[in-house]
């Protein structure tokens, strides 16, 4: 009985063993014994064992190598199509291919096997997958896993046609292919063999997997291409043999053929442009091969003044060639009979360009200034060229000894990397990422509680460098953080800035909540000190200016917030006298007593005074009084705007007043302070230094912090003792000088 080998284009089974091998660039050594050796190595491997499709593996090897021998490929390329399948079947695959053919041979059959299991992984995600947004991003980031696998165009090559040979097996046995392989066919192989500018395996590609995905639209349209069928060959094969004969005629040596017609492209046009069957110009199509550029201009002139053109159906793809090199001059006329024509005119290397060469414009752009394959370049233009140059001879050159070690350094996508999840999504990371970036990746808590991780099923460390195409799978911890280790650049946790800023933000955050902890302890004890527990806490925060109880607990913690404040503002104030009592209080009478007040009222003997809070006014400033009730006179700077509100309303209670120049012993006066400063640690600390070094008592500060568009800011009154306001100045001035402060003034 006939065993499935997990191998080939059907459900591959994924490669036991060593993880993929790094690309080094070492090229095959040209052996034209080599297909024939290899086939002869892998037969008896082979032989009897099938694929999971059902297709034998040795017939699809031959399918395969076959297919590449029509693109152009060498023996050492054909012989790598055997060397792949017969991997699974050996203990030591790299070792034993090595020694028998080489180690280009064993590096590509290795390479070319991960990314089978890759492809089949992600297939079956793509296939769960519900939503077609989901569907969408997962075919473009297969896309652009293979390309990054693609340093090596053979491990594309040896794809694409193993894919188009289990296409053309599924056809011939009347077969359908799963689902998820005949969507991943048409939208991620036929359009890479698209970009690469291989439309020779394109078109079936195409062909094959639309048959599949669409079964009836596909009848529909091969039953109108077969309907008139002969009549229609017949007439392109007439007016084929006309067109070059004329040609020849008038010296340009010219050949002249119909062009294949293939359905999906039929298709793409009819729902592109809503055109029926019969509108699609190019049922009818011929193809001239001219022998150089401005022979193709000559037939393009010639076939216009033939036949009548068809207005805004004619592209100078020479003049203008398409972003994958592409080059032609395509045409649309009518015969007498108003049957529309296709006509395509391209020169020989044009058209073996266009048939199964390489294109360029794609790679070098992604590639940048590195170009691709080891190929620098300077600038776009030159880019171009060296992409071209390398790849429209990829397999012969790379079958050639490389000088140096360039070029395994050169590739697509170079600077990232693709890796699984578990349940087969593909994640994408920069180059060098480990296990603790793959986990930040996909979700921020899962970075936090990673404690461990296995790659490809084997236990690694937490910093080991993840590569292409493995599995990772996080061991985490139910709760917890991440280590500080992880931000040790030396250690090599960390690859992306991005985990890097999430660690930070979570011990960040951890200090955060310590510094909250403090300060509600603080707040809490002095609470209980005053006999005031019974006070909601974000009340308290709200009556002291802050949005939230969390704030408050911060700044205090921190140290930048006096509790001496928050003690003023608990202790009830002096209950205020009724409106009966005196509106003058008379004070004892002497010259002791007169002598001892820090203001005098001009034209009364003694009055009692108070100096007003709302602006402190300290001498020698210019005061002004006003009579109160009940409180006497209340002493305000002269440009005090409260005071100015007061006299204009009852401008009778306004006195005059003066400093008492004979007061006896030292006297000091309460005055604010305010400062605005970027917020960080120790400003309180630099500004209260300052004050200690000018020898400025402070008797209490208020501080708050507030946060916009351009970061945090600290706004904090100092209240402090002075005996002549003329010594703020020398005190301001040093305060504005401290790291961050914006400015310092009197309040």
């Amino acid at each position: 009985m006939k065993t499935a080998a997990p191998y080939g284009d059907g459900h591959d089974a994924p490669l036991a063993g060593n993880p993929l091998l790094a690309v080094t660039g070492q090229a095959m050594p040209e052996d034209d014994q080599a297909l024939a050796r290899a086939r002869a190595f892998a037969q008896p491997l082979l032989a009897g064992r099938q694929l999971d499709t059902g297709e034998p593996i040795l017939e699809h090897a031959d399918g395969v190598a076959a297919i590449l021998h029509g693109l152009g490929g060498s023996p050492a390329m054909q012989a790598a199509s055997y060397l792949v399948y017969a991997c699974d079947h050996l203990n030591k695959p790299a070792e034993v291919i090595a020694a028998g053919f080489g180690q280009g041979h064993a590096q590509l059959a290795l390479e070319t096997t991960k990314l089978v299991k890759l492809q089949r992984q992600a297939r079956l995600a793509q296939g769960a997958a519900q939503r077609s947004d989901e569907r969408a991003e997962q075919t473009e980031t297969v896309r652009k896993m293979l390309l990054a696998f693609s340093r090596d165009l053979r491990v594309v090559m040896l794809r694409l046609a193993s894919r188009l040979q289990t296409l053309r097996y599924f056809a011939a046995s009347k077969q359908e292919p799963a689902p998820a392989m005949a969507h991943e066919s048409l939208h991620v192989f036929a359009s890479l063999a698209n970009r690469l500018g291989i439309w020779q395996l394109k078109w079936e590609l195409e062909d094959l997997a639309f048959r599949f995905t669409e079964p009836q639209t596909y009848r529909e349209i091969a039953r109108l291409l077969d309907e008139k069928r002969l009549q229609r060959e017949d007439y392109v094969q007439t007016l084929s043999q006309q067109l070059q004969t004329e040609l020849r005629q008038q010296g340009i040596a010219v050949t002249v053929h119909g062009r294949p017609k293939h359905i999906y492209s039929i298709l793409r046009k009819m729902r592109g442009k809503s055109l029926n069957f019969d509108q699609v110009f190019d049922v009818r199509a011929l193809r001239v091969i001219a022998p150089d550029v401005k022979a193709c201009y000559a037939v393009l002139a010639h076939v216009h003044e033939r036949f009548a053109q068809v207005e805004g159906e004619f592209d100078d793809y020479i003049a203008r060639p398409k972003a994958n090199g592409y080059q032609s001059l395509h045409t649309v006329v009518r015969d007498a009979a108003g049957r529309p024509i296709e006509i395509q005119i391209r020169t020989p290397a044009m058209h073996a360009h266009a048939e199964s060469g390489v294109a360029a414009h794609w790679a070098y752009k992604e590639a940048g200034s590195k170009g691709y394959a080891g190929v620098s370049a300077s600038g776009p233009y030159e880019a171009k060229i060296a992409v071209l140059r390398q790849l429209l001879a990829w397999e012969r050159e790379m079958s050639e000894p490389l000088t140096g070690q360039s070029g395994g350094k050169g590739g697509l996508l170079e600077d990232r990397i693709y890796v699984l999840t578990p349940d087969a999504s593909v994640v994408e990371l920069a180059q060098g990422a480990t296990p603790v970036d793959f986990a930040y990746s996909v979700h921020t808590t899962l970075g936090h509680r990673c404690r461990g991780a296995r790659v490809d099923g084997a236990l690694v460390t937490l910093n080991t460098p993840l590569r292409n195409g493995q599995t990772v799978e996080i061991i985490t911890a139910k709760e917890g953080g991440p280590s500080r280790d992880w931000l040790n650049p030396e250690l090599g946790f960390l690859a992306s800035p991005r985990a890097r800023a999430k660690v930070r933000a979570w011990f960040n955050a951890l200090a955060l909540q310590g510094t909250i902890a403090r300060g509600r302890e603080a707040v809490e004890k002095l609470l209980q000190r005053e006999g005031r527990t019974a006070i909601a806490l974000d009340v308290l925060a709200g009556q002291l200016g802050f949005k939230s109880a969390d704030e408050l607990f911060e700044v205090v913690g921190k140290d930048e917030f006096s509790l001496r404040t928050i003690e003023n503002m608990l202790r009830p104030s002096e209950p205020a006298p009724s409106a009966d009592d005196l509106v003058l209080a008379r004070m004892r009478a002497g010259a002791d007593r007169s002598a001892q007040g820090g203001v005098l009222v001009v034209g009364v003997d003694s009055l009692l005074t108070q100096l007003a809070k709302c602006c402190k006014p300290a001498p020698p400033d210019a005061i002004r009084g006003f009579v109160t009730r009940g409180k006497g006179v209340s002493i305000h700077r002269s440009d005090c705007s409260n005071f100015r509100n007061m006299a204009a309303l009852s401008p009778e209670r306004v006195i005059e007043v003066r400093w008492n120049a004979a007061v006896q012993g030292p006297a000091v006066y309460p005055v604010d302070i305010a400062i605005e400063a970027a917020d960080r640690q120790g400003l309180l600390r630099d500004i209260s230094e300052v004050f200690s070094r000018e020898k400025v008592n402070v008797i209490g500060v208020q501080t708050q912090t507030v946060r916009d568009q351009h970061g945090s800011s600290a706004r904090m009154t100092f209240t402090v003792e002075v005996n002549d306001a003329s010594r703020l100045k020398k005190v301001l001035q040093a305060a504005t000088e401290v790291a961050g402060v914006r400015w310092a003034r009197r309040r």
